[in-house]
């Protein structure tokens, strides 16, 4: 066995969803990747055969976690085993989680506020969502709305239109006034 290889799972407010934070890097050609069903090994070599695993629904590779949720019938004390096994064999392999048909999504450019909005989210938003297990996008803004994409264990999770009012909203309005709403994708 790897002595070098390091990994924990921690719980998340999204019960369908565990962290399981790697002493590695895991995603590391962009700040994060999401995969839902269909994803090939040419697109991720680390979700892929997560994915395939039956109860899965989702995959979300952060800078050094993996998220995984549960379909809402599966069961983590049958899931967690085969995950696991996985992420070691993945981890083993040394290769990259993101495969060469891994395409980050377009980054549109900034206006004023946009740029303010962003920066608010990646300095103030995102180490908290990612604490928890998942990922805020940045996904647009017009007439005072902000759009924003909830990934890994913050898609679906009980608490986030909590989080999403009363922290994300309430944070962007204190420094941008124009700002009426913030909703989730």
């Amino acid at each position: 066995m790897d002595l070098g290889f390091r990994m924990h799972a921690e719980r998340t407010p999204n019960p369908n969803s565990i962290k399981w934070v790697l002493g590695q890097v895991v995603a590391d050609s962009v700040p994060s990747a999401s995969f839902a069903e269909g994803v090939t090994a040419e697109v991720s070599p680390l979700a892929a055969p997560i994915l395939a695993i039956d109860g899965v629904e989702g995959v979300f590779l952060g800078p050094t976690f993996i998220t995984v949720t549960k379909k809402e019938a599966g069961e983590w004390t049958e899931l967690a085993a085969p995950i696991v096994a996985e992420i070691k064999a993945w981890a083993g392999a040394g290769a990259s989680a993101l495969g060469p048909a891994f395409e980050p999504p377009a980054v549109a450019e900034d206006d004023e506020i946009v740029a303010k909005i962003r920066e608010i989210l990646e300095r103030d938003v995102r180490p908290y969502v990612e604490s928890d297990g998942g990922e805020i996008s940045f996904a647009g803004y017009r007439d005072g709305v902000v759009e924003v994409l909830l990934q890994g264990a913050c898609a679906g999770c009980p608490s986030s239109s909590i989080t999403l009012k009363m922290g994300i909203e309430a944070r962007l309005k204190e420094e941008i006034p124009e700002i009426r709403s913030v909703v989730a994708l």
